[in-house]
């Protein structure tokens, strides 16, 4: 057996995580999108209907409260983290997820508080209504 210098196993760990990380990220966009692309999914917060969202083609989506009104985003993968981008709110918010036999969970931390874990439905209470735009006089 042989001993490799202390400067190269640091390197080749480095370059192995960097090789494998494209790999990575590419497998749970895939992932992602498989579950989800073609679905509007419902989601609970401890328990109680928080909102729904419908994934489209081409990683976007659309988002409601449950409140007849609808916000279109799109979605992306960064660092293991699914992030959302809303027209009605230019900065990103990335959520842990994971998918397993009960369904999709995310789960965001906040600034203030503790963080929010929403579970998806398997059973929706509410249906996801999209109004159309606002008239005024």
């Amino acid at each position: 057996m042989f001993a490799l210098p202390s400067q190269i196993v640091p390197a080749l760990v480095l370059g192995l995580s960097l090789g494998f990380s494209g790999a990575v990220k590419a497998a749970d966009t895939e992932r992602f999108d498989s579950y989800t692309q073609g679905r509007t999914i419902h989601f609970d917060w401890e328990g109680q209907p928080y909102g729904a969202e419908r994934y489209l083609p081409g990683q976007r989506v659309i988002w409601s409260f449950l409140d007849g009104r609808c916000i279109e985003g799109e979605w992306y993968m960064q660092a293991g983290d699914i992030c959302f981008i809303y027209e009605d709110r230019p900065d990103a918010q990335c959520w842990s997820y994971q998918i397993d036999g009960t369904g999709l969970s995310v789960t965001i931390e906040r600034d203030a508080g503790p963080a929010l874990t929403l579970t998806e439905q398997k059973r929706p209470r509410d249906e996801m209504v999209c109004l159309g735009p606002e008239v005024g006089v």
